[in-house]
C-alpha cells in the first residue's frame, strides 16, 4: 500500500496484534502436546494401525468401492455449493461458503486416496475440487480478515486515530471476496461435470444454472 495511503499507526498496530496472536497460539499448542488427550490420541493411532477395523467394503472390488465413496463425498459438496449460491451475499452466505470449502477439502483428499486404484481420472477429480477448495478458503480468509480489520479500526478509533486505512484494507478484502464469490459458478462447473473424472469417480449432480 503507498505510504500515502497509510495513516495513522497501521504498521505498529499490526505487530502488537501479530506478537499477541503468537504467543497465545504457541501457548495452546504446547498445552496441547502436554495433555493427556494427545497421548491417547497417539495410543489410539498405534491401535488403529495395529488391527484396523475394517469393514465389509474391504472385501470388495476397490474400483468400485473408491468410485462410490468419492461420488458420494463430491454429492455432498455440490448439495453445500448449491445452498451457498442460493443464499443473498451476507453473513449467512458467508457461512455455507464455509462449510462448502469444508466438503471441497474431503473431497479431494476422498479423490487423493483413490488416485493408486482409480488413478488418472481421480488425479484430474482431484485437480479440479482442489480449484473449488482453494477458491473457498481465499474467500473464507477474506471473511476472517476482514473481522480482525474491524476489531483494528474500532481500536485505533478509540485512541483516537484515523481509521482511513483500516477501511480501505476492509473494503479490498470485501472486493477480492466478492470476486471470488462471483468467480464460484464457473470453477464449480468445471468441477461438477461428469467429463472431470472417466471413471465415474466424480460424477455427481450438476447444479442447474452453473454451467
Amino acid at each position: 500500500m503507498p505510504r500515502t495511503l497509510r495513516l495513522g499507526h497501521v504498521k505498529a498496530r499490526l505487530r502488537i496484534w501479530d506478537t499477541a496472536r503468537t504467543g497465545d497460539a504457541r501457548h495452546r499448542a504446547v498445552a496441547a502436546l502436554d495433555s493427556d488427550r494427545y497421548l491417547a490420541l497417539l495410543d489410539r493411532l498405534d491401535a488403529l494401525l495395529a488391527d484396523p477395523p475394517l469393514r465389509k467394503a474391504a472385501g470388495r472390488d476397490a474400483a468400485k468401492v473408491l468410485a462410490h465413496a468419492v461420488r458420494k463425498d463430491h454429492a455432498r459438496l455440490a448439495a453445500r455449493v448449491d445452498h451457498a449460491l442460493s443464499l443473498a451475499p451476507g453473513h449467512e452466505r458467508d457461512l455455507a461458503l464455509h462449510e462448502a470449502r469444508k466438503a471441497a477439502k474431503r473431497a479431494r483428499y476422498a479423490g487423493d486416496a483413490a488416485r493408486p486404484t482409480l488413478g488418472k481420472p481421480a488425479k484430474k477429480f482431484s485437480r479440479r475440487v482442489k480449484k473449488v477448495q482453494s477458491l473457498l478458503g481465499e474467500h473464507q480468509d477474506g471473511v476472517v480478515t476482514r473481522a480482525t480489520l474491524r476489531d483494528l479500526a474500532a481500536q485505533a478509533h478509540a485512541a483516537g486515530e484515523t481509521a482511513f486505512t483500516w477501511g480501505l484494507l476492509y473494503g479490498r478484502e470485501e472486493a477480492a471476496a466478492d470476486a471470488a464469490e462471483r468467480a464460484l459458478p464457473e470453477v464449480w462447473a468445471r468441477a461438477a461435470s461428469p467429463e472431470s473424472g472417466d471413471s465415474g469417480a466424480a460424477r455427481g449432480r450438476r447444479a442447474p444454472g452453473y454451467a
